[in-house]
């Protein structure tokens, strides 16, 4: 079963979709599944639907929401930052905590480039309340990517009028504030149970180092898969059959 649902975060309506699974009758495990920057809930090639369907379909729960500012949700892009997307975060975990059908031993997080970063951040902060974590191509140098990416004139623009045009998205400068005070890798690290890490070795977006850096962040509890010929959203159906397979395989090994 797939339905529309909306949860209060920050001041702002974020509308996503919870799945679950048909004829459930036990406390069911379920997945929270975070988009990147400048994504929504359902991503490239509907990767996030397939990956709730799929999950639907071993008896595992999921909900896929917008953050504050992106897709369907409330708020403007512009008042976006990595940290009010990790308080919506806590929101919808707390609100998955909530829900009666819900084993909540069996919480699973899945994060793709910033949503990764925020996934990894969130369970570092609540490691009590999540049992397993995947990062698809995590963007835990976010800092850096940004930085790489400001041309001259979004660095004039963004001093001018305190946003620069990105694609048609304005980025504020609360967003450039805020991610330069943010050690993701060390609020990461914190977390200390198993973490599965898919990186594609043809990210022109971010760079496997990233994901190497998770994998040293998180010693023995980490496996990286390279998903060879993958981009950074995996924008082919090999590409993508890969990563869904893997991400099945485990978090039904983890939570089932």
């Amino acid at each position: 079963m797939q339905k529309a649902i909306e949860i209060q975060s920050n001041g702002l309506t974020l509308r996503g979709m919870l799945h679950i699974p048909s004829g459930a009758i036990e406390k069911t495990p379920i997945v929270c599944i975070f988009h990147g920057f400048t994504g929504n809930k359902m991503e490239p090639h509907f990767i996030f639907v397939k990956l709730s369907r799929m999950l639907e379909s071993v008896g595992i729960a999921s909900v896929r929401f917008d953050f504050g500012g992106s897709g369907e949700s409330d708020g403007d892009f512009k008042d976006m930052t990595i940290s009010k997307e990790l308080e919506d975060a806590k929101n919808i975990l707390d609100y998955v905590k909530s829900l009666d059908f819900v084993d909540q031993r069996k919480i699973g997080v899945v994060g793709l480039s910033m949503g990764g970063a925020v996934a990894s951040m969130l369970a570092g902060d609540r490691k009590e309340d999540i049992m397993s974590l995947c990062l698809w191509a995590p963007a835990g140098d976010m800092k850096e990517l940004i930085l790489q990416t400001q041309t001259e004139e979004h660095i004039k623009s963004m001093k001018e009028n305190g946003y620069a045009d990105i694609g048609g998205l304005l980025l504020g400068k609360e967003f450039m504030e805020d991610i330069m005070k943010i050690n993701i890798y060390g609020k990461a690290a914190k977390f200390d149970k198993n973490i599965l890490l898919l990186h594609g070795d043809k990210d022109a977006t971010v760079p496997m180092i990233s994901s190497e850096k998770y994998l040293e962040t998180y010693e023995t509890r980490g496996a990286l898969h390279v998903v060879k010929d993958g981009d950074h959203t995996f924008n082919t159906k090999v590409c993508e059959d890969e990563v869904l397979d893997y991400t099945i395989g485990f978090l039904e090994g983890e939570l089932k």
